[in-house]
């Protein structure tokens, strides 16, 4: 125990520059179509009906590490926009205990995005192969990072590997309320610890009872972490280039929670089934599907909630890699249909989205990307913003994004 004591003393590092790293990017933006959804409006997209350079994202990461099994992931961001907001992303501590043989255990405690996404990578979880992730990760990045404890537990069988997680996590009580209220959209911001995110104009009843925003990291309940919510994930990779995912979440939510500015507490779920296939050396083709349902407010004699939204979405990628960049190609559909007694079918909506993407890197800190995005949807509440219900939105982006 005592000869240990030194070598583990020199597994702590928690100022070098290995435990800082950093990333940045710069972009000239082409949107047309409806201003966005950020500055309260209907639009789909990061940006809306402009033309020019724009601040994109930036991210500080501080990964110190306390021992060969212990370490922590700090996650400063900013995001940019009309009013660019700073702030802190991700916040968690990690524990890798060692096992015997090929068991991995991996334990996480703190702020953290659900790990459901197949198209974000890093510690400062950014998007792998496009410049904009799909609807469905999109919204994992808005309304779905609680603050969580996580178990992983991998194991090989039958000439393949599992890998099961589970977690007990609270502060994820207004989840929903983007998809219900706002519907689906695809851009690449992330929402940060505290700050608000707006709606679109309301309805005349909803405004009476939900203000003109929603904070996706609150916590509503009586008692902290008195109902925690649950997420499951199973991942098999069998003896083959492929692999399998199933992911379940429940915040366990009260519809009928609600704090002074009128922010209610959503009942949230969802089931999620994943795909991966590499098709030779340098090809990948992933897929996901999500469907799910929240609900908001009081119920009525027959047991019906003001807002009852049920959602899907789904996508599917195929990327392919060069030595000095890659190409991706996405195509999704999403809809939400409504059944409460407040929030009607109006707040309703159907849509499909497609998307190319190509990068180069040019050297070993910097990368040239370039993605068209085209999307298009239905929703009837667009009358309410004097629209027409049915709206199309072109994207093109270039950006310059830097690593260090």
């Amino acid at each position: 125990m005592i000869a240990a004591a030194p070598a583990c003393a020199r597994d702590i590092d928690l100022l070098s520059p290995a435990t800082i790293s950093a990333s940045a990017d710069l972009r000239m933006v082409a949107t047309s179509g409806e201003q966005p959804w950020s500055t309260g409006q209907f639009g789909k997209l990061r940006y809306g009906d402009e033309v020019g350079p724009r601040v994109g994202n930036a991210d500080l990461v501080w990964r110190p590490q306390f021992g060969w099994a212990a370490s922590a992931t700090v996650v400063a961001s900013y995001v940019g926009g009309p009013h660019g907001e700073p702030g802190i992303s991700e916040a968690f501590f990690t524990i890798r205990p060692r096992l015997a043989g090929t068991t991995r255990a991996v334990a996480r405690i703190g702020l953290m995005w659900a790990p459901s996404s197949l198209e974000h990578t890093g510690a400062d979880w950014h998007v792998a192969d496009t410049i904009t992730p799909s609807a469905i990760n999109s919204w994992i990045g808005e309304e779905v990072r609680p603050l969580a404890a996580e178990a992983k537990l991998s194991f090989d069988l039958a000439g393949g590997r599992i890998e099961t997680t589970a977690a007990l996590f609270t502060a994820n009580d207004t989840a929903g309320t983007l998809l219900a209220l706002r519907g689906w959209a695809l851009h690449d911001r992330k929402t940060l610890v505290g700050r608000g995110q707006l709606l679109p104009p309301l309805s005349a009843d909803v405004s009476l009872i939900q203000p003109e925003y929603t904070h996706p990291t609150a916590y509503l309940s009586q008692g902290f972490a008195r109902h925690p919510g649950t997420y499951l994930k199973l991942g098999w990779a069998p003896a083959a280039p492929v692999r399998f995912e199933v992911f379940h979440y429940e915040n366990h939510g009260n519809p009928d929670d609600a704090n002074a500015e009128r922010e209610w507490g959503w009942r949230t779920r969802f089931d999620q089934i994943a795909f991966e296939a590499r098709i030779g050396d340098a090809t990948r083709l992933r897929a996901q599907a999500l469907t799910g349902r929240t609900r908001m407010g009081f119920a009525d004699d027959s047991g019906r909630r003001w807002v009852d939204c049920y959602f899907r979405s789904a996508f599917g990628l195929l990327s392919h890699d060069f030595k000095h960049g890659g190409i991706a190609l996405r195509g999704e559909a999403f809809a939400t249909r409504q059944a409460g007694t407040l929030v009607l079918a109006d707040d309703g909506e159907t849509g499909w989205a497609t998307t190319f993407a190509a990068h180069r890197t040019l050297n070993s800190h910097v990368s040239l990307w370039v993605e068209a995005l085209h999307v298009d949807s239905d929703r009837a509440a667009r009358q309410r913003a004097g629209q027409d219900p049915h709206q199309h939105q072109d994207q093109l982006q270039l950006v310059m994004r830097g690593t260090w």
